[in-house]
């Protein structure tokens, strides 16, 4: 794990170095470090401070837009694969506490881990400087994303725009094969895209739903990108 102290240099604020190691620590190392705490609390409180900031940019920056295209652009730009871009980004993955079997199976890379750890830092920062500084870390984030000309296209529809993309291409049939993990309290689902025969995205989400859209931005992605299948 590299240094917390550069990541908080990266992103210009400041974090008690105990609440940001918190931040970064992963349900799985808590697993393997029994008594260690974990940072699914920060990540829940991270993701209400993400859509409110989000939100008040979105309604101020956009206003001829009605409530369902705020609503669209708002669910795109909190995503699992957005803010997995964002952590990407920013290098997030070198300074995430992992277990090991995480650890040998690229969890350090995985979207749903990124994603889910850059809600937890935000919930950091809120807790050590206040709402005004973490709403400000939100919009300076975000703001990488704005500009992109396929955010607001085809990432707020992924299955759809997959299954276009597939039958532009000839590709063959999109089926998503689903796998669940943990108690039926904090079920969690793991989805591949498969297109074809070839397996070309994967995504976790608390939901069936949410993590076919995961999988399907992923392998839309890979295929815009002309990236092989897996």
């Amino acid at each position: 794990m590299t240094d917390p102290a550069e990541l908080t240099h990266q992103l210009g604020v400041e974090i008690d170095p105990e609440l940001l190691v918190l931040a970064l620590t992963h349900r799985s190392y808590a697993y393997e470090h029994p008594g260690t705490p974990h940072n699914e609390r920060l990540e829940f409180l991270g993701d209400s401070i993400l859509g409110e900031a989000v939100t008040v940019m979105l309604f101020r920056r956009f206003p001829d837009l009605d409530e369902g295209d705020l609503a669209r652009r708002r669910a795109s730009l909190v995503s699992t694969l957005a803010l997995a871009e964002i952590a990407r980004g920013i290098g997030l993955g070198a300074f995430i506490r992992l277990g090991r079997g995480e650890t040998q199976t690229g969890g350090a890379d995985k979207s749903s881990i990124l994603a889910d750890t850059m809600e937890a830092v935000i919930g950091a920062c809120f807790l050590a400087n206040g709402p005004d500084v973490a709403r400000d870390l939100v919009l300076r984030l975000v703001e990488t994303l704005m500009d992109d000309p396929d955010r607001f296209g085809s990432s707020m529809d992924p299955k759809t725009a997959l299954q276009e993309l597939a039958v532009a291409g000839g590709l063959g049939e999109v089926t998503y094969r689903i796998e669940a993990r943990g108690p039926d309290h904090a079920r969690v689902f793991t989805a591949t895209a498969v297109v074809g025969a070839a397996p070309l995205g994967s995504g976790e989400g608390s939901s069936k739903k949410a993590a076919e859209s995961v999988a399907a931005l992923e392998a839309v992605t890979r295929l815009r990108a002309g990236q092989p299948a897996e």
